[in-house]
């Protein structure tokens, strides 16, 4: 396992991280309900989103942006595939990520 710096671009985890916050992730790691995660989709391969973990779906994981209205998630993209899970806020506020995120019923 690898830990990697992650900028946030955009509004879809408004107002858990938003657009310019730089986050540590630690790809490999296995995620959980209500984790903070990077991801991939088959139907877009080369983009890495920042979503919250809701529950595993067949191969993959249901991903949620904090920002419904604002966000590119698994309502329209479907089981997404988890690369690392965020763990801490670097900049500009350095600390966990706190936040109780969408409703896992998503």
């Amino acid at each position: 396992m690898r830990w990697r710096r992650v900028g946030i671009r955009g509004p879809s985890m408004s107002p858990t991280l938003a657009d310019g916050d730089v986050v540590l992730a630690r790809f490999g790691a296995s995620p959980a309900p209500g984790d903070v995660v990077l991801v991939r989709w088959s139907e877009r391969p080369g983009q890495l989103s920042v979503k919250r973990a809701t529950r595993p779906d067949g191969a993959g994981w249901w991903v949620l942006g904090d920002n419904p209205d604002g966000s590119t998630d698994s309502r329209s993209l479907g089981a997404a595939h988890v690369v690392g899970v965020v763990r801490l806020r670097l900049y500009p506020r350095p600390g966990r990520l706190r936040g109780a995120g969408p409703d896992p019923a998503g």
